[in-house]
């Protein structure tokens, strides 16, 4: 089954009737398929803000790093973290990337978790950290791991996997 993209009618040429509605919907497979003008904002080191659904019942947003892999989305956090709790409790988060430089660029993602995967799984831990890694290394740039683990405490990562509902674009770099 694929994933429904609705390309909403962007002002980047102009004004245009119905402007700032969906103009299209196509369909792609992977996230690897999304048209190139929106794959980049998948792609570069771009923090996305993800929604949540909170403790009182209200959308949490919380800005983040991005990673994906074909067609699931992956979020890793803090398993000592709220949002974390959140998440297991409403599994459905919101995600999106804007253009730094161009607000009228973005992506859009509605996702559903299907798994969470433990940093300390013996079968499958290992991936939580070269994931977490591996996206260090996107955003950061330097270090062969992730630098940023609260001293305090023995902080342990969980990795959502999250398959993805439905995407939103719009606009033009």
């Amino acid at each position: 089954m694929g994933i429904r993209v609705a390309k909403f009618k962007d002002v980047a040429n102009g004004l245009q009737a119905g402007q700032f509605a969906v103009g299209d919907h196509v369909e792609v497979t992977s996230l690897n398929d999304v048209d190139p003008v929106y794959k980049q904002l998948l792609d570069k080191p771009i923090a996305c803000t993800m929604a949540v659904m909170g403790g009182d019942g209200r959308p949490n947003l919380t800005p983040m790093w991005f990673d994906y892999k074909d067609d699931k989305v992956l979020v890793n956090v803090a398993q000592h973290r709220k949002k974390t709790s959140w998440i297991r409790r409403t599994p459905r988060i919101t995600i999106l990337l804007m253009n730094p430089e161009n607000m009228y660029h973005w992506i859009s993602l509605k996702v559903t978790v299907e798994r969470e995967i433990l940093e300390d799984d013996p079968k499958e831990g290992a991936w939580v950290t070269e994931q977490l890694n591996g996206i260090w290394k996107k955003y950061i740039g330097q270090g062969d791991e992730y630098g940023l683990r609260d001293p305090s405490i023995t902080e342990r990562r969980v990795l959502f996997v999250c398959k993805v509902d439905k995407i939103a674009t719009f606009g033009q770099p």
